[in-house]
């Protein structure tokens, strides 16, 4: 087996979230999930079909993020991948959403940061191993560090 990595290539501002699924109906139901989750959302999805034509299958409501979202899914290569590209909400809004479409089998991460995917490559195909999501930790916070955490998440509206 050979082992890769591939860059995500995103805006550093935008959010995505990438999985595993098993099923051609799976773009209509992650698109119903984004939908359904977070009126106002703006989103791109791709899933990479792992038998039959296996095509790039996409759908989402913003041109611009489709068209990030089948870039990368082109490059990650992997069978049964997806990739939702979001803007105009963040990842906790949907993935649950995301997590209860019944044929997505897992999530590999959901994340802002720069990202590589780590994939394996045999002679029947590629698949995900891992992914690389931001950078290692450079210490641990501090009651400054809290506190900044804390104002973050209220003016984000997640807490009171």
């Amino acid at each position: 087996m050979d082992v890769a990595t591939v860059r995500f290539d995103k805006p550093d501002d935008l959010n995505v979230i990438v999985g595993q699924t098993h099923f051609i109906k799976s773009v209509e139901d992650l698109h119903e999930a984004c939908v359904n989750a977070a009126p106002g959302l703006r989103f791109g999805i791709a899933f990479c079909e792992a038998s039959g034509p296996c095509l790039v299958r996409w759908s989402g409501n913003d041109q611009d993020l489709i068209d990030v979202a089948v870039r990368n899914a082109q490059a990650i290569g992997a069978g049964h991948v997806f990739v939702v590209a979001l803007r105009d909400g963040f990842p906790i809004n949907v993935l649950n959403a995301i997590k209860m479409v019944p044929e997505v089998c897992r999530i590999f991460c959901a994340t802002a940061n720069p990202l590589e995917i780590v994939v394996g490559q045999t002679e029947q195909g590629r698949g995900v191993l891992g992914v690389i999501d931001g950078s290692p930790p450079a210490g641990v916070e501090t009651e400054e560090h809290i506190a900044e955490r804390k104002e973050l998440l209220r003016r984000f509206g997640y807490k009171l």
